[in-house]
């Protein structure tokens, strides 16, 4: 609020000749000054009116009205017209001093929109009557609320002309004080005549209350100092007991006044009016000087206690609104805390972003339907949200585009292998063609995914190829008699070997010795057909027995019987394409295991124990996942086995 109006204070008078020692106890009341009171109030009382002020579309007198004199009621104005309203607000806003007719502009602008929205009602009335409906109805246009806009417009320009004139006076009395109380100094250190100095000190005194707007950031300060050099004047000039007493008397009267007019406050209905006129108040108190001693403390006490009660009932219009938009700042600053702790890493799939965006708008519509926060934390949250957001829809995109840059990438490259395949099917260098055979098959394992429209037709293409290129190659490969007379012979070796094998040596050593008889066995090349069938019953009728006695674990035996397999399987017509189809589908499968893994881990994420059978399933979940786990293990050793029987 701006001091508008205040109350001139009179005059000391002259001090007489005679001068006593006991003046010195005049400066003693300054401990009586008002800060602690003023400052009770913790919200600056523009910040408040103005968010209060929301009658009107036109926003143009945002402050609390004061009490001023010639104030026109509201119910003189509800019995104006609109024409008359606007030109007893056009006399006021060009002819009339802008700060003695805010109240009557403001009174005047909500009797004419009080009018104004009756009209509407009254037209919208007879448009519905008329068989219109509500979504139709158009208000037409006022010329008169044009005029009361600008108007208003014009007498908010001179109030910001008067307040920049206000600003100017108080950097000007600022510099005004700072020049008195230097004065002060030097008059309360002088030895001049009396006389001249009491004069020449009333002159201050005068000046000074006469220099009344100041920046309120230095009124402390100016206060401090003017009181330290005036109370030093008074001791060393040592006034006699008839001027203080005098001085006492007049400033109790003025004191106690003023502690009437706060009293008389506590009833005033706008809390936010009584705490600006308590404000202009104390400022009159301050200037005000000290009483006798004895009355010293209970006027202040009366003065202090009056002035409380004003700033709780000021304090207490916004606590609740300030309860409330604590609440509001606590729910947005979880909703970030939210958002700000995903966990990026663990969002690898497609279903997990669909499921997350889901939670993301759910957030986003919450964050709607929360209030504002305290006015200097409002801006700040919005950021930070904005902030958040924008981290995770840029993850979002980041992933979409890198899987679809992946999978157009792993294409490209399974297409450049499925022509170097076809480049060599016609090879008949059989045994480097092999080995670039099995190489670019191995690649093909490290690629990763691409579109499921061109998976399938893909593979098909590279895999024709390599099959072309094994069934050539065996419709050459002639057979060996003598080279499978000798394996035989090796295998039967084998097999005594297994059957005399030394029992009193250790498991661990027995199970090793097993092995590298396996290896050996499956290293071995082919034996006659006739004996094939034969010679592979024998062997592993002896190896299962030792494994029996040695309690060899079911895998292992299975791993080992494998192996065998794998050897006949390449020893038989089209064998190497054989292979290839035997590790391929071994891939599919081990592709398909790793698909329904990852849709259980997934699954088992939404289920909660505390639901009703949620224990057991997720139990029964989780057994399924560890046996899908053995067996797509169990099929990578497979695959690791047939690339070695390949190589």
């Amino acid at each position: 609020m701006k001091d508008t109006h205040e109350t001139n204070l009179p005059t000391e008078e002259a001090a007489p000749a005679n001068i006593t020692e006991e003046v010195k106890e005049v400066a003693t009341e300054t401990s009586e000054t008002p800060e602690e009171v003023v400052t009770e109030s913790s919200e600056t009382p523009e910040e408040v009116v103005v968010a209060e002020t929301s009658e009107t579309p036109e926003e143009v007198i945002t402050e609390a009205s004061d009490t001023t004199p010639g104030e026109v009621s509201p119910v003189t104005n509800s019995k104006l017209s609109k024409e008359e309203i606007l030109d007893k607000l056009a006399q006021l806003v060009y002819h009339t001093p802008v700060e003695s007719v805010r109240n009557e502009v403001e009174l005047l602008k909500q009797a004419f929109y009080k009018i104004h929205r009756s009209d509407i009602d009254e037209q919208k009335r007879v448009f519905l009557e008329g068989g219109g409906t509500e979504e139709d109805f158009v208000a037409p246009e006022d010329g008169a609320e044009s005029r009361i806009k600008e108007l208003l417009s014009v007498f908010k320009e001179k109030r910001a002309s008067l307040h920049a004139e206000e600003e100017q006076l108080r950097a000007a009395n600022y510099a005004l004080k700072l020049q008195l109380i230097g004065r002060l100094k030097e008059i309360s250190e002088s030895q001049e005549d009396f006389n001249k100095l009491y004069n020449e000190f009333k002159d201050i005194q005068q000046r000074w209350k006469e220099a009344k707007l100041i920046p309120q950031e230095h009124a402390n300060e100016l206060w401090r100092n003017y009181q330290i050099y005036s109370e030093k004047f008074y001791d060393i000039i040592k006034i006699n007991n008839q001027f203080r007493d005098y001085d006492f008397k007049k400033n109790l009267e003025l004191k106690t006044a003023l502690c009437e007019t706060v009293e008389r406050l506590q009833h005033e209905p706008d809390a936010i009016s009584a705490f600006h006129q308590l404000q202009k108040l104390h400022q009159q108190w301050r200037e005000i000087g000290p009483v006798a001693k004895e009355l010293r403390e209970d006027l202040w006490t009366r003065f202090k206690a009056a002035s409380t009660i004003i700033n709780k009932q000021h304090q207490s219009h916004f606590e609740s609104q300030k309860e409330k938009e604590q609440e509001n700042l606590k729910a947005k600053i979880a909703i970030c805390d939210e958002i700000e702790s995903i966990d990026y890493s663990q969002i690898k799939t497609f279903k997990d972003w669909e499921r997350k965006n889901r939670e993301m708008i759910a957030l986003q519509e919450k964050w709607k339907n929360i209030g504002f926060a305290p006015k200097k934390y409002n801006v700040k949250i919005f950021e930070r949200f904005r902030a958040v957001c924008d981290v995770y829809f840029e993850k979002k995109n980041e992933f979409y585009k890198s899987v679809k840059d992946e999978m157009t990438k792993n294409l490209e490259q399974k297409r450049a292998l499925c022509e170097k395949a076809e480049a060599l099917k016609d090879s008949t260098d059989w045994s480097e063609t092999t080995e670039k055979m099995i190489a670019l098959q191995k690649e093909w394992k490290t690629i990763g995914q691409v579109g499921r429209k061109q998976s399938e037709a893909t593979w098909k293409r590279f895999i024709t190829a390599c099959d072309y290129f094994f069934e050539q190659k065996n419709k050459n490969v002639t057979s060996q008699k003598s080279t499978e007379q000798l394996n035989l012979k090796v295998k039967r070796e084998l097999i005594e070997k297994v059957h005399s094998l030394d029992d009193t040596v250790s498991r661990e050593e027995a199970v090793a010795a097993l092995k590298e008889y396996m290896a050996e066995w499956n290293a071995t090349g082919f034996v006659p057909f006739k004996e094939k069938d034969k010679i592979y019953k024998e062997f592993h009728e002896a190896v299962d027995k030792q494994f029996d006695r040695l309690k060899v674990d079911q895998k292992d035996r299975k791993m080992q019987t494998y192996r065998s397999n794998l050897t006949d399987m390449a020893g038989g017509e089209k064998g190497k394409g054989k292979l290839y189809g035997e590790r391929e589908k071994l891939m599919r499968a081990f592709e398909r295991m790793k698909n329904e893994l990852q849709t259980y881990e997934n699954n088992i994420g939404f289920l909660s124990v505390s639901s009703k059978g949620g224990g057991g399933l997720i139990k029964e979940m989780e057994q399924k996942i560890e046996k899908i786990k053995e067996e797509m293990n169990l099929i990578v050793r497979k695959i690791d086995t047939i690339d070695e029987t390949l190589e």
